[in-house]
Parts: structure tokens; C-alpha cells; sequence
């Protein structure tokens, strides 16, 4: 017989391992106990035969006393056959009781024999039950396992399902937008395509009336002057001595005429001239044709091209640097409070009578200049930043301004909202400058960026990358200069996407200005002091320095005046 079966624990997964060195441990227990099994029992009832077999014998030996003939028949006289008359011997007795339990004998070992053949079946089978039962419970084990696995799926099957119908609604819902935008962006590309032509048209027009009306002005001009000069051809001209009269003539003239010379040294020197001994009439002559010459000049010096709309695509201004007189300021002319906080940028305009300042305010102020005085003009408002540099634009009609929020802005002159933001710098945005036309701007960041921009699309048309800050920025006619952090001053060509060369300097670059020539480059730096750099031949011509001039911050300016 098997011993006692351990339960088995369907809910825990045993290892496949664990379960087979297991069943061979059991297997091997019940083959030790099945051979002393099947031999005890085996014993015992050979044990109980005996005994038996040993009362039979005592039973059927014959006691002397008793050896009697009897009519009874006992239950071997229906095999005494013939002689069923006579009492069998014990010898005889004893062989049959041989022969009798050397068949039991057989027999019980036959049914030993068979009893141990079942005993190794049924430990098969139970083998097998059990082998079957572990099996049946790891399967019960992982169809649970896969039950919940199964429902987790499901869960996230709904869940995945639920999101994607959400998402397919709102697809759906962009979708449908994107075709009302699509719609509405074709309707106003052709709305502007039309207004884009109505304004060439209307500019058209425009540029056709200007250049027939400056024609008519220039030929009413000619026809004025031809007919001034046949006069003063045809006139006489009577000489005096008196020098106070001929003084009084030629400082009219020279007011007229001479535009780099005090009137006080003309006046001085037509006096001294007339007071000399009159020696002939050709001094009159020389001195009127001289005069026509100069009225000529004048009046073809104010004939510009660019005052004719269809002429040239772009209008560009070109500024006659006058020198009246140089000296050091020892006073200031006035001084009034412009802005409620620091005042960042200052500017003069093209005609130096318009003055713009930007602060920390978020305001540009443009004063009149008016005897030496700022006369309250105009605020500009709208910026988004503190404003860190400002700028005229050629005409003196735009201003452009560079703001702390990586923008920089436009204003019309008269308007006080800004027109135009250009965006596009990730830093604050630390110079902007015109070119030398209104329509195009560069502008400089502490993003390590320099921006080209096209004023009448407000696109930026190109990004220069640089390794370094950039503190400021100026403009030539196909140059872009830009003084950098890293005290280094590069050039650019407007034409080309590289550097085409660097300048270094001693400190970090705070400001440039070009002088009006566009030959020389004046550069503050942190080191204290100012440069004049010599673009014809790229270097440093002279260099700048005083006690008392401190460079105390990167936005401290220097400018050609």
C-alpha cells in the first residue's frame, strides 16, 4: 500500500523541477516499502497456514485407545473409492495433506505473485494520478494567471479604444476646422492678390504723377534759371568803392554759396579784397560768373535722383557731412527730465533737429531742437520692452528701436502705435540699425544671432550665427559690421553668407559708429578706451584715452558727430 498523499496546493505554481526531483523521491519510497509490504503479509499468512496445517495434523493422528471401527464416514471416505471400508492411515493422510498444501501453496503464491503484479500497477497509477494532479494544477495555476491577463487586456483594449475614439472626434472636429481655415487662407490670398495689384496700380499711378511732376517742376526750373542767366548776362554792372556796400554783397553770396566756411571768414576776406587798389573791370566779370557757377551747382545739387518714384527700386539717402566748427562741451544746454526711469538710447535724426531717447519706460520721446533747447514733440508707445537702441531711418520719417523682449520694433513718425514688430531673436535684442534704405533693417542679440530684415514684409530675408554676444551694430553700403562680447569686430557681407574678416580688439565691444564717409570706424570698448579703425586698409588707426573716461557698462555708447 502507498503511504499517505501530501495535498496538493492548485492555487501556487510549483516549479517544473521541484516537481519531478519530488515524484522520483516518492517513487523511490513506495518501490523500498512496496518489497517489505508484499513480504510481511506474505509471511504472515504462511505463518497462519502452518498453524493450520499444524492442527489438522494433531487432529488426524490416531490415538490408541481410540483406533475403534466406526460406521462413521468422515469426509475422506468418498475418496477411499473401493476400499471406502477402510480407515485410511496416517500416512497416507499425511501425503494427501501434502499434496493438499503444496497446492495451496502454489496457489497462494499465485495470487502473491498477483497481488504483488496489482500493487506495482496501482503504484503506476497512483504515479500517474499524481503526476497528472500536478500538472492539472499548474494548468489550473496559469489559466488564472492568463484569466487575469486576459482581463487586463480587455481593460486596456477599452481604455485604447475609448482614446481613440476621442481622438478620431477630435481629428474629425480639426479636420473640419482645417478646411474653414484653408477656405478662409484662399479667400484672403486672393483678397490680398487683389489689393497687392490695386496698390501696384495705385503706386503706378502714383510714381507717373511724381515723375511728371518732376519733370514739369525741373523744366519750369531750367526755363527759370535760363532765363535768370540771359538777365544777369544782359545786365550792367556798376562797380562802387564804398567797401561797406560791397561787404554787405558778397556776405549775401557767401551765405548762399559757401557751406563749409564761416561768414565771418568771407566776409573778412571779400572786405580785404575789395579795399585793395581797383586795377580792372575783370575782377566784375570773374565774380559774376562765379556766382552763376555757384547758383548752377546749387540748383543741380538739389536735382536728386531718388526723388522720382519709377527710378530706382530703392530710395537712398546719402548725408553731406557740414562742419561749422569743433570744440569740447563745457555746459550742458539744457537739461530736462525725458523718461520716468534710466534713458537707454539717444538719437539724432537725419537733420539734426529731431531728437529720439528711449528708457526703461517702454517709451521713445522725440523732442524738436529748437535754439539750443528740447521742445516736447511726440511719445511713441506700444513697446513691448525696455528699449536698448534707436534709430532713424535715412529719411528721418521711421524709427526702429530695439526692445528687452527679443523683438524689435517700428514707428511711423506721427503715429503713436507702433507699426511693424519684428520677431525672431530668442534674447533680449541689444542694437537695431537701418541700411542705407528705409526698407531693410539689421538687428543684433544676446542670442549670438545678426538678423537681416525686409521692413516692407517684415521678414527676416537672413540670420547670421555668431560665437559670441553681440553689443551693437552698423551699416555700410554692402557691409554689416557687428562688435561682439568676445572682443572681436567682424564684417559681413551683405552679398555673401560668410565673415569676410575680424578685427580684434582689447576688451569687449560696446558700440560702433561709421563716420559719414563710410571710411573710418569708431569702436568703444571695455578696456576704456575708443578706436578709429581705417576701412580702406583694416586696422587701428588711433586709439583714444583719458583719466576721467570710464567704459563702466556694455551699453555705453561713442559716436562720429
Amino acid at each position: 500500500m502507498a503511504g499517505p498523499r501530501t495535498p496538493t496546493v492548485p492555487d501556487v505554481p510549483v516549479a517544473p523541477w521541484k516537481r519531478h526531483i519530488v515524484l522520483q523521491l516518492r517513487q523511490r519510497d513506495r518501490t523500498q516499502k512496496a518489497l517489505f509490504l508484499d513480504l510481511m503479509p506474505a509471511y504472515n499468512r504462511l505463518l497462519e497456514k502452518a498453524e493450520l496445517l499444524a492442527q489438522f495434523s494433531e487432529k488426524l493422528q490416531p490415538e490408541p485407545s481410540d483406533v475403534t471401527p466406526t460406521t462413521h464416514q468422515g469426509p475422506w471416505e468418498e475418496e477411499s473409492g473401493p476400499d471406502s471400508g477402510q480407515v485410511p492411515s496416517p500416512a497416507n493422510l499425511r501425503v494427501k495433506w501434502q499434496e493438499e498444501e503444496e497446492g495451496l501453496r502454489l496457489v497462494c503464491g499465485e495470487m502473491a505473485y498477483q497481488v504483488v503484479e496489482k500493487s506495482a500497477a496501482l503504484g503506476t497509477l497512483e504515479l500517474e494520478l499524481e503526476e497528472r494532479q500536478g500538472r492539472l494544477a499548474a494548468l489550473e495555476a496559469s489559466a488564472a494567471q492568463l484569466k487575469e491577463a486576459r482581463a487586463g487586456l480587455t481593460e486596456q483594449v477599452e481604455a485604447w479604444q475609448a482614446l481613440n475614439a476621442a481622438q478620431r472626434a477630435t481629428y474629425d472636429k480639426l479636420r473640419e476646422h482645417a478646411g474653414l481655415q484653408e477656405v478662409a487662407l484662399r479667400r484672403l490670398e486672393e483678397e490680398a492678390r487683389d489689393l497687392l495689384e490695386k496698390l501696384v496700380q495705385r503706386k503706378a499711378r502714383a510714381a507717373a504723377e511724381r515723375n511728371l511732376r518732376n519733370e514739369r517742376r525741373e523744366r519750369a526750373k531750367q526755363a527759370r534759371v535760363s532765363q535768370e542767366l540771359k538777365k544777369a548776362a544782359k545786365r550792367t554792372v556798376s562797380i562802387s568803392e564804398n567797401p561797406d556796400v560791397l561787404c554787405d554783397g558778397v556776405r549775401e553770396g557767401a551765405e548762399t554759396v559757401a557751406l563749409a566756411t564761416p561768414p565771418e571768414s568771407l566776409e573778412s576776406e571779400a572786405c580785404e579784397k575789395w579795399k585793395r587798389p581797383f586795377r580792372s573791370a575783370s575782377a566784375t566779370s570773374l565774380t559774376l560768373s562765379r556766382c552763376v557757377d555757384v547758383v548752377k551747382g546749387l540748383l543741380d545739387f538739389k536735382k536728386r535722383r531718388g526723388h522720382s518714384i519709377g527710378g530706382a527700386p530703392e530710395q537712398r539717402y546719402q548725408s553731406i557731412p557740414v562742419c561749422v566748427a569743433a570744440r569740447l562741451p563745457t555746459r550742458a544746454q539744457d537739461v530736462l527730465d525725458a523718461h520716468l526711469s534710466e534713458v537707454n538710447a539717444v538719437r539724432f535724426g537725419p537733420n539734426s533737429s529731431l531728437l529720439a531717447t528711449g528708457g526703461a519706460d517702454r517709451l521713445i520721446r522725440l523732442w524738436n531742437v529748437v535754439g539750443g533747447r528740447l521742445e516736447a514733440n511726440q511719445t511713441l508707445e506700444g513697446a513691448g520692452g525696455s528699449i536698448t537702441s534707436v534709430d532713424f531711418d535715412p529719411s528721418g520719417s521711421q524709427v526702429l528701436a530695439a526692445t528687452y523682449n527679443q523683438a524689435a520694433q517700428l514707428w511711423k513718425v506721427g503715429e503713436a502705435q507702433s507699426k511693424e514688430t519684428l520677431s525672431g531673436h530668442t534674447d533680449k535684442v541689444t542694437a537695431a540699425k537701418f541700411k542705407l534704405t528705409r526698407h531693410q533693417a539689421v538687428t543684433g542679440s544676446r542670442d549670438r544671432t545678426v538678423k537681416e530684415w525686409d521692413l516692407g514684409r517684415a521678414y527676416c530675408s537672413r540670420t547670421i550665427n555668431v560665437l559670441s554676444y553681440c553689443n551693437d551694430v552698423v551699416c555700410g553700403d554692402h557691409v554689416i559690421i557687428s562688435g561682439h562680447n568676445d572682443q572681436k569686430i567682424r564684417f559681413w557681407d551683405s552679398r555673401g553668407p560668410r565673415c569676410t574678416q575680424v578685427i580684434p580688439v582689447q576688451g569687449r565691444v560696446t558700440s560702433l559708429s561709421l563716420s559719414h564717409d563710410q571710411l573710418h570706424l569708431l569702436s568703444c570698448s571695455r578696456d576704456d578706451t575708443l578706436k578709429v579703425i581705417d576701412l580702406r586698409v583694416s586696422n587701428i588707426r588711433q586709439v583714444f584715452r583719458a583719466d576721467g573716461f570710464k567704459c563702466g557698462s556694455d551699453w555705453t555708447k561713442a559716436v562720429f558727430r
